[in-house]
């Protein structure tokens, strides 16, 4: 077994115990020996980072070992380069990879490295799974031989090229964007980056449709000032406040490389990942006029189904991991894909997550509509039964582990839950379906705990629900 793996968002690790300089040169190795089997070497590769601790110095070192395989390679340099804008140029530039190095929303101890194919899709488990077995073949001793040439000189000789495309990727976003709308409505925003890499994207963006911008939490703080670079009601309660003191018509918030978001509306209340995806999903169907399916994954609600039958159109469900709501957005054309989690793309953009394009539509479309988010969200969700969702993390012994798996997908033993069942799903982790809803307990591919998730037509329901599953697990 590889002693890299990756997760749903790439390989995650602890720096200075797996995340280190010579994981990092495996990595490119692997990717590296890909791409010359595939014959794609040539066609080169393209690599950025965001503002974590060593996130610069480790594209350097992955830099370093392409160069040393004759594989060019792009390495973006902006002070301030969210995940979104790498993919961005994988696409624009025709590169058949691209890297980021980051850990998204993970905590301030935590490094990673994000792996995007063609057209700056998330890579699927056929290119991940290969890469691992080609790392395990170069462990050991074969290790030494791995080829690189110094950042530096690598540069001065032209195999490393250093590229800013940030003008690229924003005019990319302002092209969709209704901006003549945005400038009418005279609109305030707060942004947090939470000491991430969106504020000047963001800004620029905004201010160009003349926004009026604040920002908080923008400085450089690999700490990320204490708090989980995640957009949650609990890590946004700074930027809730701000809102409402300051009359703000909205609150933006990004994760760590920005490619997921959170949003505060008018009244200083947090509107979680699966409210936007219903209020954005209306949005296109009926402002817009766009026409087509969504995507969500298993543990993203059930109200985008309602929105879908409305119009006429389907809702379709795949596992946790961006890479699968990509890959079923393209074959089915969805308009827009998403995950309780955050993140969400639309069609005609890029096929992976992107805060910054998803924060510009919601301005918009405070434009478009002429009413606060408050008010938009109550008349397009007051046409579909209530939903709530509830969402618990358990931390639990590693030993653990195979017991619970074994429980849940091998004996596929559930409990005798207070609500009626109708069914079963096993498409990732074990989803029960309920007649008013659901709950679902599946391992996080990104950190050490198991999620049970359920929503239900109200919160009492749903808690006693999420109870039931973690007593008949012991957790």
């Amino acid at each position: 077994m590889a002693r890299i793996r990756f997760g749903t968002g790439g390989w995650r690790a602890i720096i200075g115990d797996e995340f280190i300089r010579a994981n990092v040169r495996l990595l490119a190795a692997g990717l590296a020996g890909r791409m010359r089997d595939e014959g794609v070497a040539e066609q080169g590769i393209v690599i950025g980072h965001d503002r974590r601790f060593l996130s610069d110095v480790a594209a350097e070192w992955a830099a370093e070992v392409f160069a040393g395989y004759g594989i060019p390679t792009a390495v973006i340099k902006v002070a301030q380069a969210p995940t979104p804008l790498i993919m961005w140029t994988v696409k624009d530039q025709h590169r058949p990879y691209g890297l980021a190095v980051t850990a998204s929303h993970n905590p301030a101890l935590y490094n990673g490295i994000k792996v995007f194919t063609r057209g700056g899709r998330d890579a699927d488990e056929s290119v991940t799974d290969d890469i691992e077995e080609r790392m395990t073949a170069l462990e050991g001793p074969a290790e030494a031989d791995i080829p690189a040439i110094p950042y530096s000189k690598a540069v001065a000789s032209g195999a490393v090229e250093e590229i800013n495309t940030f003008n690229g990727y924003i005019d990319s976003i302002i092209a969709q964007v209704d901006m003549d709308a945005i400038r009418e409505a005279g609109l305030k925003v707060a942004l947090d980056p939470m000491f991430g890499v969106s504020k000047t994207s963001l800004q620029t963006i905004l201010m160009t449709a003349r926004v009026d911008v604040e920002v908080i939490n923008d400085r450089h703080d690999t700490l990320f000032g204490g708090r989980l670079p995640s957009p949650t009601s609990h890590t946004l309660q700074a930027l809730s406040r701000y809102v409402v003191e300051h009359h703000c018509d909205l609150g933006i918030a990004t994760d760590g490389d920005a490619d997921r978001i959170g949003i505060i509306d008018d009244r200083g209340h947090f509107l979680h990942p699966n409210q936007l995806l219903v209020i954005l999903y209306y949005y296109l169907l009926k402002y817009k006029g766009w026409e087509g399916p969504v995507v969500r994954n298993v543990a993203t609600t059930s109200m985008l189904d309602d929105v879908a039958r409305m119009f006429g159109h389907a809702c379709h469900e795949v596992p946790v991991g961006f890479k699968w709501v990509s890959g079923k957005m393209a074959e089915t054309g969805a308009i827009i894909g998403g995950e309780s989690s955050g993140g969400l793309t639309v069609r005609g953009h890029i096929s992976g997550k992107d805060g910054i394009y998803a924060a510009a539509l919601l301005v918009e479309m405070i434009a478009v509509v002429g009413k606060p988010m408050s008010l938009i969200y109550e008349e397009i969700t007051g046409q579909f039964p209530p939903r709530y969702m509830a969402e618990t993390d358990f931390a639990f012994d590693p030993e653990r582990k195979p017991q619970i798996l074994r429980t849940l997908l091998e004996e596929r033993r559930v409990p005798e839950f207070s609500e009626p069942v109708s069914g079963t799903s096993y498409l990732d982790g074990c989803k029960v379906l309920f007649d008013e809803g659901w709950i679902i307990a599946r391992f996080s591919g990104t950190e050490p705990l198991l999620r049970i998730f359920c929503e239900l037509p109200d919160r009492e329901r749903a808690e006693r629900a999420c109870d039931e599953f973690r007593d008949f697990l012991g957790l």
